[in-house]
C-alpha cells in the first residue's frame, strides 16, 4: 500500500528524455485533481493478491494530523530535531546551559510534562563544543609544556628559559585585552575615508570557542621568537665580555638589548601586517579565522613588551649573581 500511494503521490522516473545535452526523467503519477485533498486520496485503487483493487478509503482512515515531516531513527529509537540558534553576542554553551535550566524548572514545576517513554538531550555545535574543551583542556597544558622543555633545550637553563616563557604570559594576556576591546563600542569606532573601522575590522563581542584557542596556541609559539632572538644574542655577549661588576652588566645588556631589537621588530611588525586581511576579510570561512586571528593581533601588539622584560630580567639574574659571588 505505501508503495502505491508514494507512486500516485509522489511519482516514478520510469525513464528519461534527451533533449541536447540535457536528460530529464520522466515520472508518472496521478494527477492533480485526483491527489489534491484527502478526499480524493480515498479514491486510490489499491491492487489485493485475488480479485479487484480496493479502493483506500477502505482500507486506512484518512485524516489530519500534527506529526514529523520525516520519520528519523538512531540507535532503534525515534527521534525528532528542533533546531534553533543563538542571538548575536551570547556564546552558544551559555546558551544551551541556559535552556536546559529553563526546561528542568519548567518540568520541577509541573508547566511542562515529559511524556512516558520520551528523552531529549541537546546535541549540535553545543556538544561538539564540549568535546572539544575536554580536548584543549589537555592540548593548551602539553603545547606550553613542550615550548619550556624546546626553551631548555637551546638555553640549557631554567631561568633563561623561564625569561623567554615570560612572552607567552605577556602576549596570552594581549591576546585576552583585544578579545575583550572587540566588545566594546568605542574600540575604534571611528570612520576613515569614510569605512566606519569597526565594521571594516568586523568587530564585534567574539566569545571563546575552538577557532580562538587555537589562536591562543599559535600565539604561543610566535610569542617565544623575539625572546628566544634576545636572549641568545644576551647569552653570547656576557659569556664573550664577562662583566664584572653592576655598571658593565647593565652596559652589556643594553647593547646586546639595542642591537636584537631591530629585527624583533621586524618580527612583530610583519606578522601583525599579516593578520590584517583576515581580520578585515568577509568573505566564506572568516567567521573561523577571525577569532583565531584575534588573539594573536592582539597578543603580538602586546609582546612588544617582551624586548624590555627579558633583558631587564637577564641584567638582575647576572647582577644577583655577582652580588652572590661577591659575599
Amino acid at each position: 500500500m505505501q508503495n502505491v500511494l508514494k507512486v500516485a503521490i509522489g511519482g516514478m522516473a520510469l525513464t528519461q528524455t534527451v533533449e541536447g545535452r540535457e536528460r530529464y526523467a520522466v515520472r508518472v503519477r496521478y494527477p492533480r485533481e485526483l491527489r489534491g485533498n484527502p478526499d480524493d486520496i480515498k479514491g486510490i485503487y489499491i491492487p489485493v493478491e485475488k480479485g479487484s483493487p480496493v479502493p483506500l478509503s477502505e482500507l486506512a482512515t484518512i485524516r489530519y494530523e500534527q506529526g514529523p515531516q520525516v520519520i528519523k531513527s538512531e540507535d532503534t529509537f525515534l527521534v525528532g530535531y528542533v533546531l534553533f540558534d543563538k542571538l548575536d553576542g551570547f556564546a552558544e554553551v551559555d546558551v544551551v546551559e541556559n535552556a536546559q535550566a529553563l526546561f528542568q524548572q519548567k518540568i520541577d514545576s509541573g508547566e511542562l510534562t515529559v511524556p512516558k517513554g520520551i528523552s531529549y538531550k541537546f546535541t549540535g555545535t553545543y556538544e561538539n563544543q564540549l568535546r572539544a574543551e575536554k580536548t584543549l583542556s589537555v592540548v593548551v597544558p602539553l603545547a606550553l609544556a613542550i615550548i619550556f622543555l624546546i626553551l631548555y633545550f637551546q638555553f640549557k637553563s631554567v631561568t633563561t628559559s623561564l625569561m623567554v616563557f615570560t612572552g607567552i604570559t605577556v602576549a596570552f594576556a594581549g591576546g585576552f585585552i583585544m578579545l575583550w576591546l572587540y566588545g566594546q563600542d568605542w574600540f575604534f569606532n571611528f570612520s576613515l575615508f569614510g569605512e566606519n573601522m569597526r565594521d571594516l575590522f568586523n568587530m564585534k563581542t567574539i566569545n571563546l570557542s575552538v577557532a580562538v584557542w587555537v589562536g591562543f596556541i599559535a600565539l604561543f609559539g610566535i610569542a617565544t621568537d623575539d625572546g628566544v632572538v634576545m636572549a641568545t644574542y644576551l647569552t653570547q655577549t656576557f659569556e664573550r665580555e664577562k662583566p664584572s661588576d653592576k655598571k658593565s652588566i647593565r652596559t652589556s645588556a643594553l647593547q646586546a638589548a639595542e642591537k636584537r631589537i631591530r629585527p624583533c621588530l621586524m618580527t612583530t611588525v610583519t606578522t601583525i601586517l599579516a593578520l590584517l586581511p583576515v581580520l578585515t576579510s568577509t568573505g566564506k570561512g572568516s567567521d573561523i579565522m577571525i577569532p583565531m586571528a584575534i588573539p594573536i593581533f592582539g597578543g603580538m601588539v602586546i609582546d612588544i613588551t617582551s624586548y624590555f622584560i627579558v633583558p631587564v630580567l637577564y641584567s638582575w639574574r647576572e647582577e644577583f649573581k655577582l652580588k652572590r659571588a661577591n659575599k
